[in-house]
C-alpha cells in the first residue's frame, strides 16, 4: 500500500509542479501565423504579461497595469489557477503527514484521514486548473472561428497544455490516494480461535474402568459440606 501512496504523492507534486509553471507562464495564447502579415514576429499573451518576440531572439514584455482593465474571462482564470496552486501546495503537505512512511501524523488511523483529505485536496486542485485551462482554450477557438473576428487571432499556447497536464496528474495522484485508504479499511483482519475451555475440560477428564472407557466427572460432587474442615 505505500507504493501506491508513493506513486500517488509523485503525480501530485508534479501536478502541483506543472500548475505553477502554468500559471506562471506567460505563453497561454500566441499569435496565428494563418492571419498574420508579419510572420518574423508574434506575441504572446498570459494571465499577468503580453510579450512580443521576433526572429532574431529579442523579447519584450509588458504586465497589465490594471486590474480593472483586464478582460473578465482573463480574471476567472487568474482565480481559478491561483486557488488550483493554493490547493495543490497543501494537498502535497498534506500527503507527506498522511503517508504510511512517515513518521509524523499520528496513529495509523489519523494517518488515513490526512491522506484523505490529501486525495480530496488533489482532485479538487486538478479541477480548478482544468476549468480555468478549459475556459481559457474556449474563449481563444471562439475568436478562432468567428468569421465576424476581425482582430488580431491567437492560437493555443503551451501554457495550456502544461495546465491540462498538472490538472490531470493532480487528479490521478488524487485518486490513488483515495483508494488506498478504502482498500487499506476492507483489509480482513486475522481472527484466532479461544481453544480454553476445550483445555479445561480435557483437565477434568479422568480415565476410568478399562480400555477406552472415559468418565467426567462432575467436580461439583467431589467436595461435601465437611471439605474445607
Amino acid at each position: 500500500m505505500s507504493r501506491a501512496q508513493i506513486s500517488a504523492l509523485v503525480f501530485g507534486v508534479g501536478g502541483f509542479g506543472a500548475l505553477v509553471a502554468a500559471t506562471t507562464s506567460n505563453e497561454w495564447k500566441v499569435t496565428t501565423r494563418a492571419s498574420s502579415v508579419i510572420t518574423a514576429t508574434w506575441v504572446y499573451q498570459g494571465l499577468w504579461m503580453n510579450c512580443a518576440g521576433n526572429a532574431l531572439g529579442s523579447f519584450h514584455c509588458r504586465p497589465h497595469f490594471t486590474i480593472f482593465k483586464v478582460e473578465g474571462y482573463i480574471q476567472a482564470c487568474r482565480g481559478l489557477m491561483i486557488a488550483a496552486v493554493s490547493l495543490g501546495f497543501f494537498g502535497s503537505v498534506f500527503a507527506l503527514f498522511g503517508m504510511k512512511c512517515t513518521k509524523v501524523g499520528g496513529s495509523d488511523k489519523a494517518k488515513a484521514k490526512i491522506a484523505c483529505l490529501a486525495g480530496i485536496i488533489f482532485i479538487l486542485s486538478g479541477l480548478c486548473s482544468m476549468t480555468g485551462c478549459s475556459l481559457y482554450a474556449n474563449k481563444i477557438t471562439t475568436e478562432f472561428f468567428d468569421p465576424l473576428y476581425v482582430e488580431q487571432k491567437y492560437e493555443l499556447g503551451a501554457a495550456l497544455f502544461i495546465g491540462w497536464a498538472g490538472a490531470s496528474l493532480c487528479i490521478i495522484g488524487g485518486v490513488i490516494f483515495c483508494f488506498s485508504i478504502s482498500d487499506n479499511n476492507k483489509t480482513p483482519r486475522m481472527g484466532y480461535a479461544y481453544n480454553g475451555a476445550t483445555s479445561v475440560m480435557s483437565s477434568r477428564t479422568k480415565y476410568h474402568g478399562g480400555e477406552g472407557d472415559f468418565k467426567t466427572t462432575n467436580p461439583s460432587k467431589q467436595f461435601d459440606k465437611n471439605a474445607y474442615v
